[in-house]
């Protein structure tokens, strides 16, 4: 809650200042806005308080009602006197960001409705025919984050394939040759179906969209069943060694979640280093 309310003083300050940059640090031709949104707030309030009285059903409500109704009434004028009288002074900016701001909360009102009747659901959890995902592991080269994304691949599903794309600058031997004894022998020892090691050429060193294309077609060859994509992720204890290793991770997922839909589901495994 601490963080949401230092976020909003910072925009604040940010408004604050775009508006002395905007009028020229002079603070006296800020008074038209003051007494737009203070006279513009004090109708709503009391047109409030006379849509509150209409509801409840106390005897003595046509009292308070009228005496909020004039209240608005007279605000409302002075609001009106105001933005006319000094609308060439600073007031045109109240008129024109006061709609726009009212039609971007209504505008977000509008989406959390929609998604909140989007994610709705009454009916029980449904689990026939359920069927074991194919969970996919990208591996570039053998590593303790390649062991982890395994290790937690075998324990989603029986069926587990590792990825390796071959660029230019690989080749089969870094996986093949090791893969019996490194990951194919130990899975069976424990018990595990040893998982499937897929090997893809690319050209031009491309990385993603050799990847990207064979998640989708597992995804159209197996219309009955998820596809679970394990993206090992280096987590850095210092802020700034985040500049020093790339972001394949950050951009694989969203690229599959922009193009996998639904039944591509993102698991992110992050490996934590120690200093």
């Amino acid at each position: 809650m601490a963080g949401a309310w230092s976020f909003r003083i910072i925009v604040l300050s940010l408004f604050s200042a775009a508006l002395l940059v905007a009028f020229g640090g002079v603070t006296d031709r800020l008074i038209p806005l003051f007494a737009i949104g203070a006279f513009l707030a004090f109708t709503l309030s009391q047109a409030g308080m006379v849509q509150h009285w209409r509801r409840v059903g106390r005897p003595a409500k046509h009292h308070s009602l009228w005496i909020n109704a004039v209240g608005a009434v007279a605000t409302g004028i002075t609001l009106v006197v105001v933005v006319v009288s000094k609308f060439m002074e600073g007031a045109w900016l109240a008129v024109i960001v006061v709609p726009l701001v009212v039609l971007l909360f209504a505008r977000i009102n509008r989406h959390y409705r929609s998604v909140a009747k989007q994610v709705a659901d009454d009916e029980p959890l449904v689990l026939s025919k359920a069927e074991p995902p194919i969970v996919l592991v990208p591996v570039q080269s053998w590593s303790k984050l390649t062991s982890r994304g395994l290790r937690f691949a075998l324990e989603l599903s029986p069926d587990v394939r590792a990825l390796h794309i071959l660029t230019q600058d690989s080749t089969i031997s870094e996986l093949t040759a090791v893969w019996e004894e490194l990951v194919a022998g130990p899975a069976r020892a424990a018990g595990f179906p040893p998982p499937q090691l897929i090997l893809r050429k690319s050209t031009y060193r491309q990385f993603f969209a050799p990847l990207v294309d064979y998640v989708l077609q597992l995804r159209d060859g197996h219309p009955d069943r998820d596809i679970v994509v394990i993206v090992p992720d280096l987590v850095v204890h210092r802020f700034y060694h985040a500049f020093l290793h790339n972001n394949r991770g950050a951009v694989l997922r969203s690229l599959l979640r922009l193009r996998g839909g639904p039944r591509v589901v993102v698991v992110n495994t992050p490996f934590y280093l120690d200093d």
